[in-house]
């Protein structure tokens, strides 16, 4: 039945939002779901030209963008499998993803194009920009030939027309594989995460019934990299497959773009990462009411409220106005940011989720959010915790489910390493769950620190601390000689606005550090700290890679 597969969701939308916008550049072009499905068409005919088989590898790689996405479902829509890479990786690392995927067919953007050794590719027969899908190498005479008579041959094709009915996607089967991400992960090199039909299917099912304030022709800014399953599923396929309108900002969401963005689109969902809502509330909202009248106001019980719904609507109005939901995924929440939302009764909720899961684990609205928890376990999934009491005794998270992917490619002992023997995935995750199936996380079991008298010290509860002065862009605990290390990305703007001089930051750190410490067990204190200039490497989905600080 056309509803219970993924390409029947996706031909299904649109179908029924056949004349309404899908799809907008920034400062670019629009496409309606008429245009998408006829793009989507063209790009078959290409596939065929080039030879292109069912299961054959199409790697995707560029910034955000409609033609990024166009591609990415006439990929699945033809019967090929979809690599996504992100277009932050290195050059060495996308070459080695294309080349590891057996990928047969290459949309890229021009300018990451331009820095690849092709001749590190010998499986790589086609190549298409994804500025404008010109062919930017092939090794096949016959596609150079369709390519350049492709113009008269859809102009004679399309003469009459192309119609919401001659659009037909094939049918999906659960266990068919649709694509292969590859995670950059904290402690590992680039794993080739295989995700099927039943994966995009549930996590798209579960978008659908549970935002349930989203309707066709809703606006969705589309910040996070499409290439990291956060951003697919929930930026990409779930509001294609609701009938949304997407706007891809195709730059860095800095706050000046965003709030542009904001007012001009005025979405109702936002997904975003913990830093963007941290920097928000540290660096615009908590400066202005510490000082003057309204810190005053708000330690009056009385006055308070008003102040508070003062900030509430403020924080609404950056996200243009008709915001119902913020969902932050990705990372942990700072705890004082956290605190600070439930007082001004700001709507966002925490979800959990992980590329092998494609990604959703648990979410809940944020109604019904428990502060500090991920949410609740979302349908079609299984969550137990690897421990004698899984309420109160932290242990490794372990999950199963729909939503669960089939392992990873060409690469059988990571994927025995990472399943128990009765199908369990061990997520690498510790945590808690309660009576309530709300998954509550400590932090990573690879970054867990042994103190010296054997107790468990996780470096997240301290750099939530220390993230919580807006001194502090980010930051990392590290153990060092049987201690813990501090390194310390500083705000250089809240610096220079507070007019504190390069040359005075270690003793205004080591203040900070200080009064960090107070408040945290004689173990787990930190024994020294390094300042850093620059942001530290992330992943995709913006976790540090940590294993490149620690050592």
């Amino acid at each position: 039945m056309i509803q219970h597969n993924f390409l029947g969701l996706i031909e299904q939308s649109i179908h029924t939002n056949w004349h309404a916008p899908a799809m907008t550049d920034f400062e670019g072009k629009t496409f309606y779901y008429k245009d998408f499905a006829r793009e989507i068409d063209q790009l078959h005919h290409y596939f065929n030209g080039a030879g292109i088989q069912r299961g054959d590898k199409i790697a995707v790689c560029g910034k955000n963008s409609a033609r990024w996405a166009i591609a990415f479902f006439a990929t699945l829509s033809y019967g090929a499998v979809a690599v996504s890479i992100l277009h932050e990786f290195d050059v060495e690392s996308v070459e080695f993803i294309v080349d590891h995927s057996d990928s047969k067919m290459f949309f890229v953007d021009e300018s990451i194009w331009s820095h690849i050794d092709d001749t590190v590719l010998p499986q790589l027969e086609n190549v298409f920009s994804l500025d404008d899908f010109a062919l930017l190498k092939s090794t096949s005479d016959k596609v150079g030939t369709f390519i350049s008579t492709a113009p008269a041959y859809f102009e004679k094709k399309y003469e009459n027309g192309f119609f919401a009915n001659d659009l037909s996607f094939r049918t999906d089967r659960p266990e068919e594989l649709a694509v292969i991400n590859y995670t950059s992960g904290t402690t590992s090199s680039p794993k080739g995460v295989m995700l099927p039909y039943r994966s995009l299917w549930s996590n798209t099912r579960f978008a659908n019934d549970s935002l349930h304030f989203i309707q066709p022709g809703d606006n969705i800014v589309c910040m996070l990299p499409m290439a990291h399953t956060y951003g697919l599923s929930f930026e990409i396929l779930n509001s294609i497959s609701m009938g949304c309108h997407i706007h891809f900002l195709g730059k860095t969401p800095s706050p000046k773009i965003l709030l542009e963005a904001f007012a001009l689109v005025k979405p109702k969902l936002v997904l975003a990462v913990p830093l963007i809502i941290e920097k928000i509330v540290t660096r615009n909202v908590l400066p202005k009411i510490s000082r003057g009248a309204a810190a005053v106001l708000t330690k009056v019980p009385l006055f308070n409220k008003i102040v508070y719904n003062k900030v509430r609507k403020s924080m609404i109005d950056f996200f243009g106005g008709n915001l119902v939901e913020v969902v932050i995924g990705g990372a942990a929440l700072n705890a004082d940011v956290e605190k600070f939302l439930r007082k001004i009764r700001f709507p966002y909720s925490v979800g959990y989720g992980m590329t092998e899961c494609g990604p959703l684990i648990s979410y809940s609205f944020w109604t019904e959010y428990k502060m500090r928890s991920s949410g609740k376990v979302v349908d079609r999934m299984q969550v137990k915790i690897d421990s004698e009491d899984p309420e109160n005794i932290v242990g490794e998270i372990l999950t199963k489910g729909s939503n669960l992917m089939l392992g990873y490619y060409k690469n059988e002992e990571a994927t025995m390493q990472t399943f128990t023997e009765d199908g369990w995935l061990k997520t690498g995750d510790l945590g808690t769950l309660d009576r309530d199936k709300f998954v509550f996380i400590r932090g990573r079991n690879k970054n867990m620190i042994l103190g010296s008298s054997g107790q468990n010290i996780y470096p997240e509860d301290i750099e939530a601390k220390i993230n919580g002065s807006p001194f502090v862009s980010e930051s990392l605990a590290i153990e060092e000689n049987h201690k813990i290390v501090a390194l310390i990305v500083p705000d250089y703007e809240a610096l220079k606005a507070e007019g504190i001089a390069d040359d005075h930051l270690t003793n205004f750190f080591g203040k900070i550090i200080g009064e960090i410490n107070s408040k945290l067990p004689a173990y787990s204190k930190i024994a020294s700290f390094r300042i850093h200039t620059e942001e530290f490497e992330k992943t995709p989905k913006r976790s540090i890679k940590r294993f490149k600080y620690q050592q």
